[in-house]
Order: structure tokens, then sequence, then C-alpha cells
């Protein structure tokens, strides 16, 4: 059986000292103290180590047989309704779980409000055909935040990761590649999910971390970090120029969006010279947040059909290296989708307002392709995830 495990709890002295790229961190003794309206601790559910949980059944739904059986009377009743199938139109009237939809409406208000993220798991992809699978994911995903976004410009709503070495650019780009990323969000989505249909040989864990537990650290040992993070001269490059705070602070609630191939540029996604780059103590700033976080981090080796929720907001997520096997059981292949609830979903600031507008209004194309398509279809350049 998979087990979570997480790295320590981080003590001051991994923060003050060296970052992982050699640089010092130093107090910022002009600005020592939080920003204006900042609190000192967080202190809710979301602010989590790995080392909170025992065990994986504490953040993970299973599903029993009774509810398989539910699931595949749920893809009947859809596909019989007089309607087409596209994937904005499964929801929770035309995918009825009577048994399981109570469960899922309950886990929806730990990830918005609670721990903020959870795994459903029992789900066999074997059991299904590519196209019904994909409607049990959209099924129980309704259950979680009604609201879909689109990921790219194209209108992309099911954005396939697998390995792809088909030319440098795609085996350099995070959604292709086979190396580690560090911890990052998606450029918008109040929930990220994601539907495992095939693990790597070996590797591939899906790492996370909690935002709220790096700020309760930074704000007692590092409060200048936080005021940092704070401030609006943020150079973002991707998916446009922008500058912006990496870190928000409103209706009570703490949101962190950023990337750092959005901020440092990575081989996919080379810096344009023109524009202004990171200042050395927003690098020690971002080298912080990575520090804490894999210190804190929860490990989750996932299964096939396996569906991951994690809020967006407020939990950070990266990838092991993974190395693909012969088979096709053997190839990592996730389907990702971005979502957001009318009930639940967060007030979203300013700066970040453009980029959720985009993902979610009602007009524009939406594409739903159940196997990856060629790279005109997902514009790899835009968007480094």
């Amino acid at each position: 059986m998979p087990t979570a495990s997480s790295g320590p709890v981080i003590a001051i002295t991994p923060i003050a000292g060296a970052s992982s790229n050699g640089l010092a961190l130093q107090t910022n003794a002009e600005a020592p103290s939080l920003p204006p309206g900042f609190p000192t601790e967080l202190g809710t559910d979301m602010a989590w180590t790995g080392s909170s949980f025992k065990d994986q059944s504490e953040y993970t739904l299973y599903i029993d047989d009774a509810e398989r059986a539910e699931l595949q009377a749920a893809v009947d009743h859809h596909k019989g309704t007089p309607t087409d199938q596209d994937g904005d139109l499964v929801n929770v009237k035309s995918f009825p779980l009577p048994t399981l939809g109570p469960r899922l409406l309950a886990l929806r208000h730990d990830i918005h409000g609670g721990r903020g993220f959870a795994v459903v798991r029992g789900v066999d992809p074997a059991s299904f055909s590519v196209e019904d699978l994909t409607l049990v994911y959209l099924g129980i995903q309704s259950y979680i935040a009604e609201q879909r976004g689109r990921q790219d410009r194209r209108g992309n709503m099911l954005v396939h990761i697998v390995a792809d070495n088909s030319s440098k650019q795609a085996a350099e780009h995070h959604r292709h590649s086979t190396k580690s990323i560090t911890f990052h969000n998606e450029e918008s989505g109040d929930i990220v999910s994601w539907l495992t249909r095939s693990t790597a040989a070996t590797g591939g864990k899906c790492i996370i971390s909690s935002a709220y537990t790096i700020y309760d650290v930074l704000a007692a040992t590092r409060p200048d970090v936080i005021r940092t993070l704070a401030r609006s001269d943020w150079p973002f490059a991707l998916p446009r120029f922008q500058c912006r705070p990496v870190i928000f602070y409103q209706d009570s609630r703490l949101i962190m969006n950023f990337g750092r191939a959005a901020l440092l540029g990575n081989e996919a996604h080379p810096r344009p010279s023109h524009l202004p780059v990171p200042s050395v103590r927003q690098i020690e700033a971002l080298d912080a947040i990575e520090t804490i976080a894999r210190a804190t981090q929860l490990e989750i080796q996932t299964q096939a059909g396996d569906m991951h929720f994690i809020n967006n907001l407020t939990i950070l997520h990266r990838r092991e290296g993974f190395v693909n096997g012969s088979s096709v059981s053997e190839k990592r292949h996730l389907v990702r989708m971005r979502l957001r609830s009318s009930e639940l979903g967060w007030s979203i600031p300013g700066p970040l307002q453009r980029s959720w507008d985009e993902a979610f209004r009602e007009n524009g194309p939406k594409h739903w392709h159940l196997e990856p398509m060629p790279s005109f279809f997902f514009p790899l350049r835009r968007h480094p995830n």
C-alpha cells in the first residue's frame, strides 16, 4: 500500500542560512515588520506539514464496489440524455451519484476551506473506455466545483501531461518533461485537479506543500521576506508581462500565486532580455519559499485512476523526476483541469482577475480533447505549465 512521507519541520536555521543557489539570506533591517494588515500567524487547518498526517487515509476518499457501480450507472445515465457530450454538460444533475455524491459534496468544503487538498481513489481506468473514464472524471469533479476553466488561449479544457521528446522545446517544457520541477501554482483556477490515467515505471510522485505553513514560518522568523513577497514589483513575464505581488491577504485569507519560470525563465521559456529581472531580495524570497516548502512537503505515491484536487490559492505543488517504462501502463499520463465553485470560490485579487476572467468567462473557445493533440492545439511557449 502506498504511503505518504514528508520532510522535517523546518527550523529557523535553514531559512537564515545559505539558500539552494548559494545566496546568503540576510535580514532586511529596513523593513523588519510584517506588511500592514498581514497577521502574525494564520494558524488554520490549511497550515499543515507532511508529518501532520499519520497515513494517506486522512486525505483520501476511497470509492467502494457499490460506488463504482454507481459511477457506471451515472455514465449510462448521462450518455442516455438527449444532448451532445460536451464536457460542460456534465453536472450533478446529469451525473447522479446518490451515495458517492454527498461524500464528494462534503469533501469540497475540505478542499476550499479545510486542509486544501484531497485524493479520490478507487476508479480503475481499465474498466472504462477513454470517453467513459473522462465522463467519470468530469462527473466526480462537478461535485467539487462546477465551473471549468480554459488552460490556454486556444481554449483547451483538458490538458494532457505526458512525456514528449519529439523536439527540444517539448522535452524541456514542464508539461512534457521527465525532469523534476520546483514548487509553483497554476496561473489560474481556484482548484486544480488531475486524473492519473497511468503512472511512470519509477518516480513522478505528486508533492505538495502548504502556503499557509510557509507564511507562518516566515512571519515568525523572516517578516522582511513577507514584505518582499507582498510588494507589487515582481516582474512576471508569463503569460504576459505584469508587475504584481506573489502573496495577497484579503478577506482574512492568504493567497499565493507564482511560478519560477514566469519570473526567472527556464530552458523552454528563456526570459526576454528587454524585461527587468527579479532583484537579489526577490530571488532570496523565492529560495525561502522553496526551502520551507521542501522541508514541510507531503509526498503522495499516486496510483492509476487517482483524482487529485488541490486548492491552487493555498497549496503549492511540484513533481519529482520520472522514468517511463515500455508498456502503455508504465507511461505517466495525467489529465489536468482548472476549476472554480460559484458557491465556495474565493474572492480573487485584482492583479489576478484577468487570468481568471480569461479562464472562466462564458464566451470563448472550448476544446475537449480526449487524447494528447498536436502542438498547435497546445501552445507551449506562452504557458510554462
